[in-house]
This record gives structure tokens, C-alpha cells and sequence, in this order.
């Protein structure tokens, strides 16, 4: 299973992770971390030096009830930080964590090498065009209404059928567009309660009939530090416990806040696999 990033074909049979580079100064966990440009760059070589295939930058928290954030401050925030990361590191794979094609075509157009967006072109109708015409890989999540009200849609008469269902419509629209390389984002914390969650982590294998890649984005999330009753700062070590159940259940890629530790979650279940 590969996706093609730039002209390289990147090996998903060989579990990824993906690097998170927050420059909004209000997501949950390291919202206004990375001030300036010195701290960023730093940060994202640590990243890369510890083994991120991506690295996924966002300028427009997602975090349920974000306040919203206009199309021309999300602009602003994210087109330079892209520059500059290709400027200091030519070879960088850049996920560009955008729900707006605006955004998404700019930043490609600067060298960026995926879209991933949470709505899965629900929330811009030029999403889905704007990626077909780009031809990047694109990351599609399952998230219902927006991030403002997604927590007050988590009714669902079968959480896992309901999802695939999801994919499958939109797997379908994207393919009579034109675009080629899909990765599913199942979504944790999106439009789920705590709950659903674990459901969903429980059952994530049956995700693996859609043949897609799958995406898991599990870390630090309020599944693990509201279920033990202690804090984002806190819940590393539950983060890995969850990575590595979500590896099991056929995860190909690992968006996290912590590299190190991911990649020690695949070398770790390679090993034992092998």
C-alpha cells in the first residue's frame, strides 16, 4: 500500500508517523508552544531527526468549541510557517491539516505534499475539486457538523456501520474526481464521546474491508487523560498504550505530539512480528 508524496512513493505497509506542529495559539495540548521561527524549526528537526514521515501543520484548532478562525488569518498563520519549513528542510513531507481549499492550493503551490482534512469536503464543496486538480494524497476524517457543534452530533444507530458508510460515500465522490491517494481518518474525538471512542478503537479493524490506508490520531486526546483522571501534560504513556492497540487494529500512520515514542510503538510491534 503506497502513496505518491511529491514523486515518492511512500511504503504504508510499514507503519508511519506523523509528526504535529500546532502554530494556532489555542489547540488543547501545545496551543502557542511554537512562537517564533527558531522554536518551530527546532522542534521540527527534533521531529524529523526521531523518524516523522510527515509533518502535519495546522493554523486553525479543531479542538471541540474552537472559537472559528477566518480564511485569511488561517492564511496568514500557515503560508509563511510552510515557506520557511521548505526553505530549512528541502526534503520535508508537509500534511497540511486544512479543511479550506483555498488554503490547501496555496500551500501546495508552495510545496507541501498532502491535504488533510478533517471534514472530508463537507466543509468547503472546492475541497474535493481542489485536491483532484493538485493531485496530492489526500487525508479525508469522519467528523459530523463542525468543529464548533461536532459534540452535539454523536447519535449513531451503529457507530462502525455508520462510519464505513461515511468512507464509502466519500471514497466514491473523490474517486469521480480523479483523486488517487485516500487516507481514512476514523476520527477520535470527533463527534464521539469518550465512550464511542473506545468503541471504535475496539472494532477499528473492521475499517480495514474500506482498503485504505487509516490514520490514527489518538494522541493525548481527552480518551486518555479524562478516562485516568489526569491532564494532556499527563497522558503520554497512555498515548503510546493506545498507538500501539491502534497499530494492531491496522493503523498505517501515527499522528502524534511525541515522535520518539511512536516510533518506538512500530519498531517495537515490528519486532514482535517478525
Amino acid at each position: 500500500m503506497t502513496i505518491n508524496c511529491k514523486g515518492n512513493l511512500i511504503d504504508l505497509t510499514s507503519a508511519k508517523v506523523m509528526g504535529i506542529l500546532n502554530i494556532t495559539p489555542d489547540s488543547f495540548y501545545d496551543g502557542g508552544k511554537h512562537k517564533d521561527e527558531t522554536q518551530i524549526l527546532k522542534h521540527v528537526e527534533t521531529m524529523l531527526l526521531d523518524g516523522a514521515t510527515f509533518i502535519d501543520v495546522g493554523a486553525y484548532s479543531s479542538r471541540p468549541n474552537a472559537k472559528h478562525v477566518s480564511e485569511d488569518t488561517e492564511l496568514k498563520r500557515i503560508l509563511p510557517i510552510t515557506e520557511l519549513l521548505l526553505k530549512e528542510f528541502p526534503e520535508i513531507l508537509l500534511s497540511i491539516d486544512t479543511f479550506r481549499s483555498k488554503i490547501a492550493e496555496k500551500t501546495i503551490e508552495a510545496g507541501a505534499a498532502v491535504i488533510n482534512d478533517i471534514s472530508a469536503g463537507k466543509l468547503d464543496t472546492n475541497m474535493l475539486p481542489t485536491v483532484a486538480k493538485l493531485r496530492v494524497p489526500y487525508i479525508m476524517m469522519h467528523m459530523v457538523g463542525t468543529p464548533q457543534n461536532m459534540q452535539q452530533h454523536v447519535s449513531y444507530n451503529d457507530l462502525l456501520k455508520d462510519i464505513i458508510y461515511y468512507f464509502s460515500e466519500r471514497i466514491a465522490t473523490a474517486k469521480q474526481l480523479g483523486i488517487i491517494d485516500m487516507i481514512i481518518d476514523p476520527g477520535f474525538g470527533f463527534s464521539k464521546t469518550i465512550k464511542q471512542n473506545y468503541q471504535l478503537l475496539n472494532r477499528m479493524e473492521l475499517l480495514n474491508m474500506i482498503d485504505k490506508p487509516i490514520l490514527a490520531g489518538i494522541s493525548r486526546k481527552s480518551m486518555i487523560h479524562k478516562t485516568l483522571n489526569s491532564s494532556p501534560e499527563e497522558a503520554l504513556n497512555g498515548t503510546s498504550v493506545l498507538n500501539t492497540i491502534a497499530l494492531q487494529k491496522g493503523a498505517c500512520i501515527l499522528r502524534v505530539h511525541d515522535v520518539k515514542e511512536a516510533m518506538e510503538c512500530v519498531k517495537l510491534l515490528e519486532a514482535l512480528n517478525r
